[in-house]
């Protein structure tokens, strides 16, 4: 879903939800195009991935707190914590689902996008483990205030297209906040 070292546009649109200063995390980092992007803009982030090179990526970085860990064979690394927004993009363990909500600190905002069923004609992932089925995203984040549900192709060209399911969701519904419930555009 991405080729460059720009935040993905789905993330780009919803980062006005974040303001500086907010505690993020950006769940499965990879390259920490996620993590920068927020901490270029005061946000505090921390970054997790189970490749340490991902940390090395993020090295020295101001606003940008570094965690090894398999997050899918060890601890949930953030037990206790709650943040004000979580990010989670091409990455997907249906059993971190619940706990990335448990996560969100009231008011919180969940920004998530990965790939989705029908996705194998465009390439990988094509393993159904990693690509969510129609709705599903939507499904699992029952109870939370949504915003915002994509579930489609994206990609201007056939070398980047991609069959995705996207959600900015709101832990709560924060009617009286004007400002955490603006749309985009």
């Amino acid at each position: 879903m991405h080729l460059t070292s720009d935040a993905s546009p789905w993330i780009q649109r919803w980062a006005h939800l974040v303001p500086p200063g907010a505690q993020l995390l950006d769940l499965a980092c990879g390259s920490g195009r996620h993590a920068r992007f927020f901490a270029a803009r005061g946000v505090q982030v921390d970054a997790v991935d189970r490749d340490a090179g991902a940390g090395a990526r993020l090295a020295g970085l101001d606003n940008v707190r570094f965690t090894l860990a398999d997050l899918e064979g060890g601890p949930w690394p953030y037990a206790g914590r709650r943040f004000d927004a979580i990010v989670v993009t091409n990455y997907l363990h249906r059993p971190l689902l619940a706990t990335l909500i448990d996560a969100l600190a009231p008011a919180g905002v969940l920004l998530y996008e990965t790939f989705a069923q029908g996705n194998a004609r465009f390439g990988k992932p094509s393993n159904p483990d990693f690509l969510l089925a129609p709705g599903e995203l939507l499904a699992r984040c029952a109870g939370l205030h949504v915003l915002a549900y994509e579930d489609g192709v994206i990609g201007e060209d056939m070398a980047q297209r991609a069959r995705v399911q996207r959600i900015c969701a709101l832990a709560g519904a924060p009617v009286d906040d004007p400002g955490r419930l603006r749309l985009p555009g």
